[in-house]
């Protein structure tokens, strides 16, 4: 316990430090980082050699299942998109000491609404180690501070780019140490969480049961999603070749992602119905229509079907059933987008595309540190703004309380 206090206490000292970093720093930073990776690449194969090793076994004894093994795998391409999103990321504009906006209050008394930092964040994500790189980057650009547990099936990797990280971080003049951090076990994970003097967010990613330990076990809030139960709704009106294209792309194109479609409903005057039916299976899926179980991720090429009377059903269903994840309507009835749109009560709500689109890099974000179906600051993709809150400034000229609560002056409200 004592050595995961010491680091959630340097890990504050650093989120100290960072919060007013200048942007040329954090860029400086990142770019670090990048050449780094490409530097040691050949390294960070190797330790993911071992992990893959390790993995097959455990694949074999069906301790994991192919879509948990298929992610840890780190090959040249994933080095590639990992190093280009740093760069990426190092151009996008600096989210941190933003003026949201400025209100005179009265002559001589201005309020800025300002955008800060959160703090020191835990990230406890699944067996995909390029996550570490795309967290960390985001730590670093939105000034905060982390502390990583990653998926045990990948801790060699995880070692190895935490090793390179930190070894870029230190060749970086002036830059704060112990921004990026990184724990191990379990017994590690249940002592972060009572940690809340400490720890300003918990940000877990992987499965429900997890999520749902680290909500139960906790004061510090958490940010994520406990399951991505997708749906598409397939309206009379659609067009049957793109609604084909479309829910193959979100159900194959990586089916163990949680934008990955899981429900399908289709209108029951679509006439081409059975047509898409047949396509899909022809696509490798498995087709369930009407399972006793509608709330349940499957994370394969699995798609529950159903067939509904009206958007008006489909829409009842989705927020029945749903996860609050990512949502899609496929129609040429512009009134039923619009309806489709305003009253699925998702944290992305899609027309005419694929639910993989659910992304803090497709967003534009400069990746993500997860995705949050709560209602609070942050919603659907977080990236750089998700990872920032907000505080007020107040500027004023030796004004007291009294005159207005005497009724001699009155506040103006005005936004400048």
């Amino acid at each position: 316990m004592e050595n995961i206090i010491n680091i959630a206490k340097n890990a504050k000292n650093a989120y100290l430090k960072m919060m007013n970093l200048s942007s040329n720093l954090k860029n400086q930073a990142l770019i670090e980082i990048a050449k780094k990776l490409e530097e040691k690449k050949l390294e960070i194969f190797e330790a993911n050699k071992k992990d893959l090793e390790l993995a097959q076994g455990l694949l074999e004894k069906n301790e994991i299942n192919q879509a948990t093994f298929n992610r840890l795998k780190l090959d040249e391409n994933k080095m590639r998109d990992m190093i280009s999103g740093l760069y990426d990321l190092v151009e996008l504009e600096d989210v941190v000491n933003k003026t949201v906006w400025e209100k005179e209050l009265d002559e001589g008394l201005v309020l800025k609404k300002i955008t800060t930092p959160i703090g020191v964040i835990g990230v406890i994500f699944e067996a995909r180690p390029d996550c570490l790189v795309q967290i960390s980057s985001l730590i670093i650009k939105s000034g905060n501070a982390v502390i990583l547990k990653g998926g045990r099936e990948c801790e060699n990797t995880n070692r190895k780019i935490f090793e390179v990280i930190n070894c870029a971080l230190n060749e970086v003049q002036n830059f704060p140490k112990n921004v990026v951090n990184l724990i191990f076990s379990r017994e590690d994970v249940k002592n972060l969480l009572d940690l809340d003097e400490y720890i300003n967010l918990i940000i877990p990613r992987g499965s429900n049961a997890l999520v749902k330990f680290i909500q139960e076990n906790t004061k510090i809030p958490v940010l994520g999603h406990a399951s991505g139960i997708c749906h598409i709704f397939v309206d009379e009106s659609a067009d049957k070749n793109c609604a084909c294209e479309i829910i193959k792309d979100a159900k194959t194109q990586y089916p163990s992602a949680c934008n990955a479609v899981e429900t399908l409903l289709i209108h029951q005057n679509f006439e081409f119905k059975n047509e898409l039916i047949e396509y899909l299976k022809a696509q490798e899926i498995e087709i369930i229509e009407n399972p006793q179980n509608f709330d349940k991720e499957y994370g394969d090429k699995i798609l529950a079907v159903k067939i509904v009377e009206n958007i008006d059903c489909a829409i009842e269903h989705i927020n029945k059933f749903g996860s609050g994840h990512t949502d899609s309507i496929l129609s040429n009835n512009q009134e039923n987008i619009e309806k489709f749109m305003n009253y699925v009560d998702s944290s992305s709500v899609f027309a005419n595309c694929s639910t993989r689109f659910s992304d803090g890099f497709r967003y534009g974000f400069g990746a993500e540190v997860g995705i949050s179906t709560n209602k609070t600051h942050a919603r659907g993709p977080v990236g750089l703004e998700g990872l920032t809150i907000y505080k007020y400034k107040l500027f004023g000229s030796n004004n007291t309380v009294a005159p207005y609560a005497k009724g001699e002056k009155k506040f103006t409200h005005k936004f400048l």
